[in-house]
């Protein structure tokens, strides 16, 4: 069913020809940048950086997206190193390339949201061409970028406040011919641990809130999301196995040549559960990502500024933590920790 699905989008795919992204015009064989202009509205303009890597041979279209949270920093420079170094005459389709989405989060060194209007750029999709900046930003990727491509890969890791694991997401939405090419793309990536989305219509989620792999879902494209990298940083291991996981999907799309070989072994994460403050202070963790923790486990606690404790933060389920907080800064309703539950094999 899977390679039936696959035959159908391939099936839509004419022979190569000149692709554009805002700005960015790539003829077969060739690369462009660019950028994706949002007008000014009720706040700023902005430009959102494009490239386009138009292969020598007709095929399939993947994005790739980062930069939402403009501190994810490794995602960012990962994306912005493939988009330099991938060879369009060794290419079959094209990669259009949005390495930072969120340039004022990047610029202003401000975690988590957009500092233009305060909001998530990654909540609010499909935007609206009327709306603040990052509602606005969000309408022109999907036009230019969402409701062009084929396939949808979206990059994050932990932001400056956040000590993260590498891990990826795949999405259950009950389309199984959508979800099995989705299963198959997350596999080729090659993270070892995977969370479990609970995307089902049935399924329920805040008011409101749709992600750039939900509505890419929602328009019947394939996508899944891969974090790695933490707290500011761009290690060399971490901005590697975005890069790597970004090229075995394409030998997987058969955008390049070679057979991309799938993880064999993933931990399949049921359910991730947050851990948010009920006090401010200063923060000190206990556990490290990758530490397996039990129900009612003590992970960390809270100082006031004098040094005395004035909370202790327990693990509500048992499982693995996918990241703690990085930083000694909290106040009440921050985010401290993700734990995931382990679920069957999928």
């Amino acid at each position: 069913m899977r390679s039936v699905y696959l035959a159908i989008v391939l099936s839509g795919i004419a022979g190569a020809q000149s692709i554009s992204v805002g700005t960015a015009v790539a003829a077969p064989g060739e690369r462009a940048a660019g950028v994706i202009a949002v007008p000014a509205g009720v706040d700023a303009a902005m430009d959102i950086p494009v490239i386009v890597i138009n292969g020598a041979k007709p095929g399939p279209k993947l994005a790739l997206l980062a930069g939402a949270h403009g501190t994810e920093y490794a995602s960012i420079i990962a994306l912005e190193k493939l988009a330099r170094t991938a060879d369009p005459a060794a290419m079959s389709g094209a990669l259009i390339v949005v390495p930072l989405l969120n340039v004022a989060s990047f610029l202003q060194k401000v975690p988590h949201i957009n500092p233009v209007d305060g909001k998530n750029m990654n909540r609010l999709y499909p935007g609206k061409p009327d709306g603040t900046q990052t509602e606005r930003a969000l309408w022109a990727f999907t036009k230019q970028v969402l409701e062009k491509c084929d396939y949808l890969i979206d990059f994050h890791g932990g932001d400056l406040d956040e000590n993260l694991r590498k891990y990826s997401y795949w999405a259950d939405t009950g389309n199984a011919k959508l979800d099995a090419v989705s299963r198959d793309m997350v596999l080729a990536f090659g993270l070892d641990h995977i969370i479990i989305q609970r995307n089902r219509p049935s399924d329920p989620r805040p008011a409101g809130v749709t992600t750039v792999t939900r509505h890419a879902q929602n328009l019947g494209k394939p996508s899944i999301t891969v974090e790695a990298g933490h707290a500011g940083t761009t290690d060399a291991e971490d901005v590697d196995a975005l890069m790597l996981g970004a090229m075995n999907v394409m030998r997987h799309l058969k955008m390049l040549p070679g057979d991309a070989i799938p993880i064999a072994h993933p931990l399949w994460i049921g359910r991730s559960t947050a851990i948010t403050s009920d006090c401010e202070g200063i923060f000190y963790p206990l556990v490290v990502p990758e530490a397996y923790v039990t129900q009612g486990m003590k992970i960390g606690y809270i100082t006031d500024y004098v040094g005395d404790k004035v909370c202790h933060i327990m693990a509500p389920v048992s499982g693995v933590i996918l990241y703690i907080g990085a930083l000694p800064s909290m106040k009440k309703g921050d985010n401290i920790a993700h734990i995931g539950e382990l679920a069957d094999s999928q």
